[in-house]
């Protein structure tokens, strides 16, 4: 990519001018790492059998997802560009367990070639049942135009409900996506878990785009796409919503029918794919570069300009020290435990737990309260499995929600920090609180609840225990009158009995019930905040110290500065006549250099067309919409 390779000179000259300015190379090293991954992450996202896989396979004219009525994505496959087209599964490596904590995952991981026709042995329901072969995921390389630039696409397995827990894994992958295409096929409307976990992709990737699938099977799908269009109006404005049809896309790249590609609805698609995601990516790459290249020249010029001047202008040499001075005492205080920005971290770390604790608390008593009014109004054993679905989903959309706001607030607060330095913009440190994967595997699943039915022989005996004193009370009292102990009389008041106690029997165990069915969801809510809420603080904690690391960074880096330019001043000041002159010469030119590569910076800056929103100072609000 010429672009890239443009970049990347760019950073490697700025290397070359940094020296033994190893703050500064640290931050270009970064700089060079991000441009050596080109890829543009996009997922591919929605509910089981809404057409996911046969929209990949439509976007790269090839069968390189499974596609089957009975066949379900189980494993992550990623398309990305490659020649030739080969497959690989991505398994745990063998001495996982053995490796150092710094070593990356992906270095534990083992790639297992395998025939590109056998991949859905691998990755599907049908195939690896359960993930039963353990595969991590599964890469697909295919020399497509498509792919060329840089794209990647995410097939992420069916999550069988997006109100479910598996929704964590969904988000988890968000973060570190670029995009997000959300499928749901024409057969109906957007359901309300759809509604929701789109909202709350939006708050964690807002690079997201929708499709309406499968147009071909349903004729009143235009219907749909209006309803559909209404909804995502109601959760953001300008969600693109694509409709398309992938066995017409698949059709017409065999029959080489432009027509009837037109009319599957993928020209569209795949433009907004290159242009609005690909391209924007492009040119928020250009904007970091530069942002870096043009941090890194100003800490070069100012140390080069504060000795050029003495040697230009030895009168002015005092003043010059003195303001060089004053500003790295400013410097070095930004240094210090005491400094403001370090409080103002401390300060809202400490509030951040504390709301983030209420949120979750709140929240998950919400759902107790629901739950427990529920269990009142009827009888909880009949119903327990589906009464235990929704309320995993119940709580896994609540956590979700927690996670989603804290990491917002996280955002906020480094946002905060990073205005006690005088830069006019200060690059905010990558946060990723959102990220739930493994969130909710301590917890275990909701004990069982007794269903409550009482066989045949219960019940006789039930009735024989109460009619037994009927019939002898009856049975003595008729016995006054000369009758037999068992007498109509005495039948008849023991049936009556035996029927009330049938009654209180049956009453006394749905309240036996309602009450372990009320202790079980106690007990279940309790782990929930315990494991939840312990993650959620470790993850804080990470968060404080990123944070910290990241603007101790900047503040070193200035000081740093501040304290060569002085150096370089007084070092000015002493020399002699005879080496001023070839030093303002090598200065001046080291000086262009940097210049130069400054204005190869704006230039990369001015030519990224898409800007960045405003940052916003506003506290972010937590979702308060009850589970459904």
């Amino acid at each position: 990519m010429p672009e890239t390779v443009r970049m990347t000179t760019l950073v490697e000259q700025a290397l070359a001018l940094v020296g033994d300015r190893n703050d500064l190379r640290r931050r270009l090293d970064n700089t060079l790492g991000r441009l050596g991954d080109p890829s543009v992450r996009v997922i591919v996202v929605g509910e089981f059998k809404q057409g996911k896989s046969q929209l990949i396979n439509a976007l790269v004219n090839a069968p390189v997802c499974p596609v089957d009525d009975d066949i379900a994505t189980t494993v992550p496959t990623v398309v990305r560009q490659g020649e030739p087209a080969s497959a690989v599964v991505l398994l745990p490596g063998r001495d996982a367990g053995t490796e150092a904590d710094d070593a990356g995952a992906e270095a534990r991981l083992e790639r297992q070639d395998v025939r590109l026709e056998e991949l859905a042995d691998y990755v599907s329901e049908k195939g690896n049942p359960g993930n039963a072969k353990n595969i991590v995921a599964a890469e697909v390389a295919l020399p497509r135009k498509l792919l060329a630039g840089g794209l990647t696409i995410v097939d992420s397995p069916g999550v069988g409900g997006l109100g479910s827990s598996h929704t964590l894994t969904t988000l988890t992958a968000l973060p570190s996506a670029h995009a997000m295409v959300f499928v749901s096929d024409a057969s109906q409307e957007y359901t309300e878990p759809e509604i929701r976990f789109l909202r709350q992709a939006m708050r964690v990737s807002p690079n997201v785009l929708c499709v309406l699938s499968k147009t071909d099977l349903y004729p009143a799908w235009r219907h749909i796409e209006a309803l559909d269009r209404k909804h995502l109006a109601d959760v953001a404005e300008d969600i693109p919503l694509f409709p398309v049809s992938s066995e017409l896309r698949l059709q017409a790249a065999r029959l080489q029918d432009a027509e009837l590609n037109e009319e599957s609805g993928f020209p569209a698609l795949i433009a907004y794919l290159r242009h609005d995601i690909v391209g924007a990516v492009a040119r928020i790459q250009r904007r970091s570069v530069s942002h870096d290249l043009q941090s890194v020249t100003e800490h070069l010029r100012l140390a080069l300009q504060s000795e050029l001047g003495p040697l230009e202008n030895p009168e002015g040499t005092p003043q010059l020290i003195a303001g060089l001075e004053a500003a790295k005492s400013d410097a070095d205080a930004l240094r210090k435990r005491s400094a403001r920005w370090q409080i103002t971290l401390n300060d809202g770390i400490s509030d951040l737990i504390a709301d983030m604790e209420y949120d979750l608390r709140d929240r998950l008593r919400r759902i107790q309260r629901e739950a427990e009014t529920a269990i009142d109004q009827g009888d909880p054993g009949p119903a327990w499995e589906q009464f235990s679905t929704w309320l995993e989903q119940s709580t896994a959309a609540a956590v979700s929600d927690t996670f989603v706001w804290t990491s917002e607030r996280a955002q906020w607060l480094a946002a905060q920090v990073a205005e006690h330095f005088s830069e006019d913009e200060v690059e905010l440190p990558a946060l990723q609180v959102s990220d739930t994967g493994g969130v909710l595997d301590p917890v275990g699943d909701l004990q069982h609840l007794d269903d409550g039915r009482l066989g045949p022989l219960q019940k006789v005996l039930i009735g024989m225990r109460g009619s037994y004193g009927g019939v002898l009370m009856f049975g003595l009292l008729t016995g006054i009158f000369g009758m037999a102990l068992i007498n109509p009389l005495s039948v008849g008041a023991g049936l009556m009995l035996g029927r009330k106690a049938y009654r209180e029997e049956k009453a006394a165990r749905l309240k036996q019930r309602q009450s372990e069915a009320k202790i079980l969801v106690r007990k279940q809510v309790d782990d929930v905040i315990f494991q939840v809420g312990k993650q959620l603080k470790d993850r804080l904690r990470l968060v404080q110290r990123a944070t910290r690391d990241h603007f101790t960074d900047i503040a070193e880096e200035h000081h740093r500065s501040l304290t060569e330019s002085v150096a370089a001043a007084q070092r000015a000041a002493a020399t002699y006549a005879a080496e001023r002159d070839l030093r303002i010469k090598e200065l001046r030119n080291q000086l262009r250099a940097v210049d130069a590569l400054s204005k190869a910076a704006l230039q990369l800056q001015d030519g990224a067309a898409a800007q960045d929103s405003p940052r916003s100072s506003a506290v972010p609000q937590r979702s308060t919409v009850p589970a459904e």
